[in-house]
C-alpha cells in the first residue's frame, strides 16, 4: 500500500460563504489521519479571500484561485513523484484544480468525481461567481479564463477521462442556465442511473470507464451523500448516497490500487454543532479506504 500523506488545503476561495475552511482541522481532530494510517504533510495556506467578483470575468477570487492552483500543485507533485498518495483536505471544490494540475504535470490520468452537483457552470450563469460551482467545467477546458489553462496546460483533464458519479442537481442547473454536462464527453452516472442499476453495478461501470489508466484522482465532495445524513453542507439538494453506498464506492476504487490521490471538500463543520456528522463521515471514509 502506498504511504498516505495528508495535506491541509483550508481554502474557501471558491465560495462566498464561510465554514468549509475548517474541514481539515475538524477531520483531523476526529482522528482521520490515524484511522487511514496517514502521516501529516502540513498546511498549504491559501491567499486572502477577496469579496469582490472580478468585473471582467464574473469570477470570485480569480487571481487568488489561479495562484493557489499552482501553489497546491507544487505541494502535491513531490508526493506523487515519491509514490505517495496525497490526501488533500479542503476547503471548497476549487482545490480540485491544483490536484489535477499536479497529476497533469506527470501525464494523463483519470478522474472519479464523486459529487452531488455537476459543477459545470459557466461564469455568466453562476449567480455569485463561485468557482466551487464551476471547477469541473474549468478542468476540462470549458471556461475562458486563466483558471482553465494554468502553466499553459489545457485541459487539465480530458472530458472522456472523467466519470461524474452521484450528480443530482439537474433542476437547479437548468433553472440557472448552466451549460449541460450531458452534452460533454464526461461519463455521467447520476443518482437516477445509480438507483436504476444499483450501487454495485453503477460502481463497476464507473471503474470500468477508468480501467485504461495507470491511475486516477478521486474527488470526494461530502454533498454526494444524502442530505438527510449529511446536512453539514451549504447547498442542500434532496437525495444522495447512503453511508454504506459511499463506503462501497470507496472500497472498490481503492481496491483497484490505482488511486493516485484524493481530495475531500465542502463538509462545513460550522453546521455540525456537536461534531457527530464529522465523526460519522470520518468513520465512513476511513472504512472505504481500508481496501487499498
Amino acid at each position: 500500500m502506498k504511504a498516505r500523506t495528508i495535506l491541509e488545503a483550508p481554502s474557501r476561495l471558491g465560495l462566498s460563504s464561510t465554514g468549509v475552511e475548517m474541514l481539515p482541522k475538524a477531520l483531523l481532530a476526529a482522528g482521520f489521519a490515524e484511522k487511514i494510517g496517514a502521516q501529516r504533510g502540513g498546511k498549504v495556506p491559501p491567499p486572502p479571500h477577496d469579496e469582490k467578483v472580478d468585473a471582467a470575468t464574473g469570477v470570485l477570487n480569480l487571481a487568488g484561485i489561479a495562484a493557489y492552483t499552482v501553489t497546491l500543485a507544487d505541494a502535491i507533485e513531490p508526493l506523487l513523484a515519491g509514490d505517495e498518495m496525497p490526501v488533500v483536505l479542503g476547503g471548497d471544490c476549487s482545490i480540485l484544480l491544483g490536484c489535477l494540475l499536479a497529476a497533469r504535470r506527470r501525464g494523463r490520468s483519470g478522474l472519479l468525481f464523486l459529487d452531488g452537483h455537476a459543477d459545470f457552470f459557466q461564469p455568466s450563469a453562476e449567480p455569485k461567481g463561485e468557482v466551487a460551482s464551476m471547477e469541473l467545467a474549468i478542468a476540462v477546458g470549458r471556461h475562458d479564463t486563466v483558471l482553465a489553462r494554468p502553466e499553459g496546460r489545457s485541459p487539465l483533464i480530458r472530458e472522456e477521462d472523467v466519470v461524474a458519479f452521484g450528480r443530482r442537481d439537474e433542476q437547479d442547473s437548468d433553472e440557472h442556465g448552466s451549460q449541460r454536462i450531458e452534452d460533454s464527453g464526461i461519463e455521467l452516472i447520476n443518482l437516477t442511473r445509480i438507483r436504476d442499476a444499483g450501487i454495485a453495478a453503477a460502481t463497476d461501470q464507473a471503474l470500468d470507464r477508468l480501467a485504461g489508466f495507470d491511475g486516477f484522482w478521486l474527488h470526494l465532495d461530502a454533498d454526494v451523500l444524502d442530505a438527510e445524513i449529511m446536512p453539514a453542507v451549504d447547498h442542500i439538494v434532496e437525495g444522495g448516497l447512503a453511508w454504506d453506498e459511499l463506503i462501497h464506492v470507496l472500497r472498490r476504487a481503492f481496491a483497484t490500487g490505482r488511486v493516485l490521490g484524493m481530495d475531500i471538500t465542502i463538509l462545513n463543520p460550522a453546521l455540525d454543532k456537536d461534531g457527530s456528522i464529522v465523526a460519522r463521515f470520518v468513520d465512513a471514509v476511513a472504512s472505504g479506504m481500508k481496501a487499498d
